[in-house]
Parts: structure tokens; sequence; C-alpha cells
């Protein structure tokens, strides 16, 4: 796998879009590993600092990630380095999408990331641009539609990502209106774990889970997680987190989810960040979703929640190892040599998932279940094909890998 790797991670993406704000010190990329299939996708992400090797490497993961969620195209990202709590931020962020449309228009699609919302943000900025979809670049370069096909599907995808969800079971709150984008990612990581017990052996039902980041995909994976019977005892934001080895009810999960500030943790009680950092990694703990930024989990983390019975890993954020390389650096593989990790292209694939399910299918009606459901089952496949290549526990990762990247080298 090594080599498959090296030679995947080596190659130069095909195109490298570079920008830089006419008004702001904000500077961005564009990158596109390929154009497999006549289109790339992956979405738009900010962040002060962010650099074109993140881009680069995201890029990269979003191609691995195509394999299982489909499309079969290539992988891209959009980076800014700029930070988003300034009050410039929508003059930013417009003025880029403004310089990418040509890319929108023809072999990019995009969408939300770190930062940037899909929603509120990248449909309606793209549409003042003439875009009619963010992913219209996916449905032009690779799908080729007729007009009344190209028209239905961008319909179907417009209300399928933005249905309001209505069966609570997937939702902790119908009166407050959570839609499909708000969920589905978390969801996946929820189900990610569930179908790796499932396949692999064990119950979900009472494992302790450790979660990093309050986001959208932490919040959301840890209320699914919840539901599913594991038991919340550590919660680690930017802003502090909260730990209670005992663990939290659902409804008390549920209560944090709703209260959220934003995509941020919110607890009249909750400890510093670093009170709680010094102290979530030697918690009793059975699973990990890391759903914060790329490259946070340290060495010293990772040997510290080995040490106090981690079994598995699922990652909700992509790349989430502290490691300079892409994909498989030091720290990545000595957690999949001693746990089950189950990396991001499989467990965070949801929202790529919906694009891809609303997208290729001519559907009579979008249903709740529906999307949930394809996302579960995708995710399943995913887990089931790698068991059958490696029924170890460990491995899982480097596995997953191996039969990815044979496809796109």
């Amino acid at each position: 796998m090594k080599e498959l790797l090296e030679k995947f991670e080596n190659k130069r993406p095909e195109i490298v879009f570079e920008w830089k704000d006419s008004e702001t010190e904000a500077e961005g990329w564009v990158v596109i590993n390929s154009l497999r299939g006549g289109a790339a996708g992956g979405g738009t992400r900010m962040r002060p600092g962010l650099d074109k090797r993140e881009v680069e490497s995201l890029a990269k993961t979003m191609e691995v990630k195509f394999t299982v969620a489909g499309p079969p195209i290539g992988g891209a990202k959009s980076g800014i380095n700029f930070d988003p709590k300034d009050p410039r931020k929508e003059g930013v962020l417009k003025r880029w999408y403004a310089a990418v449309t040509p890319l929108l228009k023809h072999y990019y699609g995009t969408g939300g990331d770190l930062n940037v919302d899909e929603i509120h943000e990248v449909i309606p900025m793209t549409e003042d641009c003439g875009v009619w979809h963010p992913q219209e670049g996916v449905f032009n370069g690779h799908f080729q539609p007729r007009d009344s096909q190209k028209i239905h599907r961008i319909g179907q995808l417009r209300n399928g990502v933005l249905k309001v969800i209505e069966n609570p079971i997937y939702t902790p709150n119908v009166d407050r209106k959570y839609v499909v984008a708000d969920m589905i990612t978390g969801y996946g990581v929820a189900e990610s774990v569930k179908h790796f017990y499932e396949v692999y052996g064990g119950e979900l039902k009472g494992k302790r889970v450790i979660v990093q980041g309050w986001g959208n995909v932490g919040s959301a994976g840890a209320y699914y997680l919840a539901q599913e019977g594991a038991i919340i005892v550590g919660i680690i934001d930017r802003v502090g987190g909260l730990i209670n080895e005992n663990g939290f009810s659902f409804d008390e999960i549920k209560e944090l989810f709703l209260n959220k500030d934003g995509n941020q943790l919110n607890h009249p009680n909750m400890l510093s960040f670093d009170d709680v950092n010094s102290k979530i990694w030697d918690l009793k703990a059975e699973v990990f979703i890391p759903c914060a930024a790329s490259r946070l989990i340290t060495n010293d983390q990772l040997e510290r929640m080995i040490a106090n019975g981690m079994e598995v890993i699922s990652a909700g954020a992509n790349v989430p190892f502290a490691d300079p390389e892409i994909f498989f650096g030091a720290i990545a593989e000595k957690a999949d040599n001693n746990l089950s990790v189950i990396p991001d292209f499989i467990s965070n694939c949801g929202m790529a998932r919906v694009f891809a399910y609303l997208m290729s299918n001519d559907l009579k009606t979008i249903t709740d279940t529906g999307i949930f459901e394809d996302t579960s089952n995708i995710i399943k496949n995913a887990i089931v094909e790698t068991h059958k290549l490696n029924s170890s526990k460990i491995g899982i990762a480097k596995t997953a890998f191996e039969k990815a990247l044979k496809q796109l080298v």
C-alpha cells in the first residue's frame, strides 16, 4: 500500500487556481486533483493560517472519498486563508465565488466546509454569480444531462439538501426545522461506528464515547450515538469542554445539541479548554469521534487513549491525525496498528453521498428515510467490503485505503 500511497500523494494536481483578494489580505486556492469522470468536487473552507498544501491534501482526500460515496469523479477542495470571525468575511466570500464561477459552471462542484455554511453562504452567493447550483459543474462535466433532466435533478438536489427533516428519528427537534445538510455527516459518523460493531463483532450500546468538536458533525454524531445507547463521557471543543465519567444521558446530549452557540459548545459549567484538554485523553472510553479541524490528534493523545481502553476511532474530520503526510503518517499508522480506525472517506462521506444520491437518480419523492438510509447503507457496504479483505480489528484503515487507491492509481 505504501507504494500506491506514495504514487497517489506525489501525483501533481491537474488544476491549481490561486486567488488574492483585491480588498483584504485574504488569499485562496482551488485545487482539483483530477478531472476523473470529467469533473471534480469538494467543499469550501476558511480559516486563518490555511495554505495551499492543506487544500491539496484535502482534494486528494475527496478523490478517495468519491470511491465510496460516488459519483466516480475527481477530488477537489477550495480553501481561503482568512479569519471567519472578521466582519469582512461576507465580502471576501462573494468576491471569491465571483472569481471561481467559470470553474463552477463547467467542471467543479463545491459546498460548505469548515467555517463556510452551505445553506446561508455557498448556495445564495453562487446563485448571485449566475451558477444554477454549487454542483452545476459536476452535472455539466460528469453527468452531461439533457437540459430538462438537468433542471429536474438540480431542483431535486436543491430540495433534498435543504429538506427540513420531519421524521423525529432523524432530528433532535422537529420544530427547530433542521435540514438534511445540518445532520447527515454526523449521522454517517455515528452509523459507521454502529456498523463497525455489527460487522466486526460487539455492541455499540453502553460504549463510552469522547467527542472532539461540537459543530454540526460532532454534535450530530454524539446525538445519534447517544440515541443508539452509547454513553458520551467527554466533549472537547475549541472554547472548552465537559467531562462526566458516568456519562451524559441522552436527554442531556440532546439539550447540549439544541443549546449550541452557533457551532460551539455552550454550557454554564463548561471547563476551560486547557483544563479539559489535560484530562479528556485519560478517560476510560471505547469510541472516539474527532470532528473538529484537520491534523489535531497528537501522538501523546493517541497513546493516552490506547492506554485507557480505546477501541474505535471514527474520523468525522478529514485527515484527523497531526502528521505532515497527507494520508498515512506515523501517528495515523500507530492508531491503525493498535485500534480500529474507520477512515474519514468512509465515516464522514454523508454529505458527499447525499449529493451523489440526489444527482444520480430521478426520484419520485424525496424522503428523510430514503436519504438517511441510503447514506447508512453506503457506509455499511464500505465496512463490509473492507471486512471481506481484512477481518482483523486492526489495519482497517490501511485495507480500506488500499482498496480505494487501486481504483485511482
